[in-house]
């Protein structure tokens, strides 16, 4: 039997251990907190190892009574072409109007814009990037050279497959079925003699 003071101790341990215990985490938690080193800390917005600093200036002077050539939906449209160079492998349009983090596409993006300004076409202003980060700058391959070949190649490789899948099905249906595999081994229970009148009974139905 438990007394009234035994169970007034009993409380009061277990009250202090309680305390005793978040004293502890919280001492862990200020502890963990105090070797952590904010150096380390990382941007988990993007799947991708971003870099911040790989924007390059793509800048050219305006032409003479420099008027824009496209509008901005052909601008919007210019920027699907271009991917974005801080390793998230989307284009600079898309980039910058979802991850919010980047700050290469929204870099891209002005020296889009300066070279709309500038009276360039989007044939000029793709070349100016291409001139600035090279043809990986550029979400599908020249077609030309070898980027040529990797744009025909899958095509051709279908027809061929193609081709040669068709010839052997035509062969494999106008081949004619096996013969029949007479069985050699089969032993003829007939003498010599009903073997020869056998013979000249066949042979006289094909005189007849």
């Amino acid at each position: 039997m438990t007394s009234r003071r035994q169970f007034f101790v009993r409380v009061a341990t277990g009250t202090a251990a309680v305390t005793l215990g978040r004293g502890g985490s919280s001492a862990g938690a200020q502890q963990r907190g105090a070797m952590h080193d904010s150096s380390i800390v990382r941007d988990t917005t993007n799947l991708f190892a971003m870099d911040q600093g790989a924007a390059r200036s793509v800048r050219l002077p305006p032409k003479p009574n420099a008027t824009p050539q496209l509008t901005n939906v052909q601008r919007d449209d210019l920027e699907h072409h271009i991917r974005c160079q801080c390793g998230c492998t989307l284009d600079v349009f898309t980039c910058r109007t979802t991850d919010f983090s980047c700050q290469v596409s929204p870099a891209m993006h002005s020296d889009v814009m300066a070279l709309v300004q500038g009276g360039y076409t989007a044939q000029e202003i793709i070349d100016a990037f291409v001139s600035a980060y090279g043809e990986r700058v550029l979400m599908a391959p020249k077609k030309s050279g070898f980027n040529l070949l990797a744009w025909f190649t899958p095509g051709v490789a279908v027809i061929v497959g193609g081709v040669l899948i068709a010839a052997w099905l035509r062969r494999w249906k106008n081949e004619p079925p096996p013969a029949p595999v007479l069985n050699q081994s089969a032993s003829v229970d007939a003498t010599q003699d009903e073997l020869a009148r056998l013979d000249a009974a066949v042979r006289g139905d094909e005189r007849e």
